[in-house]
C-alpha cells in the first residue's frame, strides 16, 4: 500500500530538487559570466595603462619598465606580464618574464585582440594586444597578459560556495516539504487515531474537528459504524432470542426424561444425548455471539465489578467442597469486552479449576507493558496432558468422562476471547502443578475507572 506521505514527501523533494538544480545551474552561469566579464575588464585596464606609458616613454625606451611601474610586473613568473615590440623589431618585457616570451602579433590591426595562449612554464594566460601610433608616427605592439589560475581558483570559490549555499537551501526546502505534509496530513492522522479508538465514540465522530475536504469521509465512516453498530446488536440479539426459544422445549424434554428415569425406565442414553445436545447448542450460540460481536464498539468490563461477584460467589462454592479460593487484581482495571461474555468465560473456566482442583484456585490478574491485561487462573488439580490442549480449546470433546459436565467450558471460553481478540494459553502451573489458563484480553483505553 502506498504511503500518502511518502508520496507528497517524495513529490515535494523531486519538485524541490528539479528547481534547486535549475536556479543552481542559472545563478552558477551568471556569475560566470560575471566574473568573467571582471577578469577581462582587469587585464583590458592593464593594456590601458601600459599603452599609456608607452606613449609616454616611446622616445626613452629604457624607462618603459619604470613608467609600466605595477609591482607584480616585477615578480618572476608572476602571473602578470607585458611585452612592447616595435615595427622594426626592438623588443622589451617585463622583469616578470624572465626568459620567456609572448606570442608575436598576427597582423597590424590597431583592433583589440584578445586570445588565450600558452605562457611560461606551460602557464594558461589571457591576452591582449594592440598596435598603437606613438608621438613619432610609428608603430608599437603593446601586450599584456594575466594568468587564467586566478580566474580559475575565483571559479571553484565561487562554485563551493554556491554548492554550500543550495544544499542550506536544500536542506531548508525538504524540512519545509516535510512540515508542510506533517501540517497537510494532520487531519488524516487524526481520523485515522478516532477510527482505531472508535470503541470511545458511542456518539460518533465529530465532524466539525476536520476540514471540508475531510468532513464528507467523516460522515460516511460515522454512517458506517452506525450501520455496523445495528447489525451487531440485531445478531447478539436474534442469538439471545433463539436460545431463549430453544431452551423451553430443551427443559420440558429433561423434565419428561427425569419422570421416566424416577419411573424405572431405561433413558440414561438419551439424558446423556439430551446433555450433548444442549452444551452443542450451548457453544453454538456463543459462536454466534462471538461472531456477531464488533470487539471494537463502545463495549467495556469494570473488573471490580464482574470479579468482585465472582470472587464471593467462587469463595462460597469452594468452602462448600472444602477447598480455598483467592482472587488477587489491581483496582480499576477495565477490559475490553462485554460484561456477558467476559462472565460467562470465567464462569465456565473457574467452574472447571473448581471441579478439578485438588484444594486450591488462585485467580492473578495484571497489567501488561503491550498494552493488555492478563488474566491467570490455576489449580492444583491433575492439570492436562499436552497432547490434549488443543483437544480442550477446540475440539469441546470430555477429556475425562468420570467428572460431570459437557466439556465445552474450555472451548466456549476460546471462541469468546479471540472475539474480542485476546489470546488464551493452556499450561501446568509451576506453583501449584496443575492447570493454568493464562487469558490476554485487551484493556479499554479509560484504563483506570474514575
Amino acid at each position: 500500500m502506498t504511503s500518502l506521505r511518502a508520496r507528497a514527501v517524495t513529490g515535494g523533494i523531486l519538485w524541490a530538487v528539479a528547481i534547486i538544480v535549475l536556479g543552481l545551474t542559472g545563478v552558477s552561469s551568471y556569475l560566470t559570466s560575471q566574473t568573467q566579464a571582471r577578469f577581462v575588464e582587469v587585464v583590458e585596464t592593464r593594456h590601458s595603462q601600459a599603452v599609456v606609458a608607452v606613449r609616454n616613454n616611446s622616445d626613452t625606451t629604457n624607462d618603459l619598465v619604470l613608467a609600466i611601474g605595477d609591482l607584480v610586473y616585477q615578480v618572476p613568473l608572476s602571473g602578470q606580464y607585458w611585452q612592447v615590440e616595435t615595427a622594426d623589431g626592438g623588443l622589451y618585457v617585463s622583469p616578470s618574464l624572465g626568459d620567456a616570451r609572448l606570442p608575436r602579433p598576427v597582423g597590424r590591426s590597431e583592433d583589440l585582440q584578445r586570445r588565450e595562449f600558452a605562457g611560461p612554464d606551460g602557464e594558461a594566460l589571457f591576452g591582449i594586444g594592440q598596435w598603437v601610433t606613438v608621438s613619432d608616427g610609428s608603430l608599437w605592439h603593446v601586450q599584456v597578459a594575466s594568468s587564467l589560475r586566478s580566474f580559475e581558483e575565483e571559479q571553484v570559490v565561487l562554485r563551493n560556495t554556491l554548492l554550500t549555499a543550495f544544499a542550506f537551501v536544500s536542506f531548508i526546502g525538504v524540512l519545509g516539504a516535510l512540515t508542510q505534509v506533517a501540517v497537510v496530513l494532520q487531519p488524516l492522522n487524526k481520523l485515522r487515531q478516532d477510527v482505531s479508538g472508535r470503541w470511545e465514540h458511542e456518539d460518533g465522530l465529530e465532524v466539525a474537528g476536520y476540514p471540508i475536504e475531510v468532513a464528507p469521509l467523516v460522515n460516511d465512516i460515522n454512517t458506517l459504524m452506525e450501520r455496523n453498530r445495528d447489525i451487531m446488536r440485531r445478531s447478539r440479539r436474534q442469538a439471545a432470542d433463539l436460545a431463549h426459544a430453544i431452551k423451553t422445549p430443551s427443559a420440558i424434554m429433561r423434565n419428561e426424561l427425569d419422570n421416566l428415569k424416577m419411573e424405572g425406565a431405561e433413558v440414561q442414553e438419551a439424558i446423556d444425548a439430551l446433555d450433548r445436545l444442549d452444551a452443542q447448542l450451548k457453544r453454538s450460540f456463543a459462536r454466534m455471539r462471538a461472531d456477531g460481536t464488533d470487539s471494537t464498539v463502545g463495549v467495556a468490563t469494570n473488573l471490580d465489578t464482574a470479579l468482585g461477584r465472582m470472587e464471593r460467589a467462587f469463595q462460597a462454592l469452594a468452602r462448600n467442597e472444602g477447598k480455598t479460593f483467592a482472587a488477587t487484581y489491581p483496582q480499576g482495571l477495565r477490559v475490553r469486552m462485554d460484561q456477558s461474555d467476559f462472565e460467562e468465560v470465567m464462569g465456565n473456566l473457574l467452574d472447571n479449576a473448581l471441579k478439578w482442583a485438588a484444594s486450591d484456585v488462585q485467580l492473578d490478574v495484571s497489567e501488561r507493558d503491550d498494552g493488555q491485561i492478563m488474566i491467570t487462573i490455576a489449580d492444583d488439580g491433575p492439570g492436562i496432558p499436552k497432547e490434549e490442549i488443543a483437544k480442550a480449546t477446540q475440539s469441546g470433546q470430555r477429556l475425562d468422562t468420570s467428572m460431570p459436565g459437557t466439556g465445552l467450558g474450555l472451548a466456549i471460553a476460546h471462541d469468546l476471547i479471540h472475539a474480542y481478540g485476546g489470546k488464551i494459553l493452556l499450561a501446568r502451573d509451576e506453583v501449584l502443578g496443575g492447570l493454568a489458563v493464562h487469558m490476554r484480553l485487551p484493556f479499554a483505553s479509560a484504563k483506570r475507572a474514575d
